[in-house]
């Protein structure tokens, strides 16, 4: 896919998640990496359901602002993700609010953040920990992120959102979604006698889907 086809698309899956009411007012952005070396970002400040192709933030492999706006102040999140993961594509970063509701939740299992309850959670996500409570912005985060991305490409920022990477924007954005959907389920289910997937359907599952 070429820069142009790139953008566009970033532009219709921003569209997507504001019109759906996973990225309110200004918040959430994104990236793509190009074959060429460095990525595309959203800019900061940008509201997703309103983003300008021609506009969009141009970085190097470094971070380093090339063109268009100046790009989100998280830039360092994505650094982490693409440094420790060299076949990440793309990587999004929301403020949906299922999953921020579970990251602000006391008494979670750092190691992962929600039950496996369905095989699709599984298939998309595998694992999602938490990573400690920074102030936004904080590039420390950054370094945070990083200690888990080698293992894992989906995160938890404690009392923040979701950071999740994938192969493409589609697989990432669709791994983000699954995680919102498993948070909200975990809430709806809360209080109820659950059936968890049991160790052996987990195993069954990661055979049979290996995550990228």
């Amino acid at each position: 896919m070429n820069e142009s086809a790139i953008r566009e698309q970033m532009v219709m899956h921003g569209r997507s998640l504001y019109d759906r009411g996973l990225a309110g007012g200004s918040t959430g952005n994104m990236s793509v990496r190009l074959e060429e070396g460095g990525f595309v970002a959203t800019p900061t400040n940008a509201c997703l359901g309103r983003l300008d192709p021609a506009r969009l933030s141009k970085l190097d492999a470094e971070g380093r602002h090339v063109d268009g706006d100046k790009p989100t102040k998280e830039t360092f999140l994505h650094l982490a993700m693409y440094r420790r993961r060299p076949r990440a594509g793309a990587v999004v970063h929301l403020h949906c609010t299922h999953s921020v509701a579970v990251s602000c939740l006391a008494g979670l299992d750092a190691a992962d953040v929600l039950p496996a309850i369905t095989p699709y959670y599984v298939m998309r996500i595998g694992k999602c920990p938490l990573v400690p409570y920074f102030r936004p912005g904080d590039e420390a985060l950054g370094a945070a992120v990083a200690e888990l991305a080698g293992d894992h490409h989906a995160v938890l920022l404690a009392n923040h959102g979701p950071v999740v990477s994938g192969s493409s924007l589609d697989a990432a954005v669709y791994a983000l979604e699954e995680l919102e959907e498993t948070a909200r389920l975990f809430f709806l289910l809360r209080g109820h006698d659950v059936r968890r997937l049991t160790d052996d359907e987990v195993a069954d599952l990661k055979a049979h889907f290996p995550l990228s």
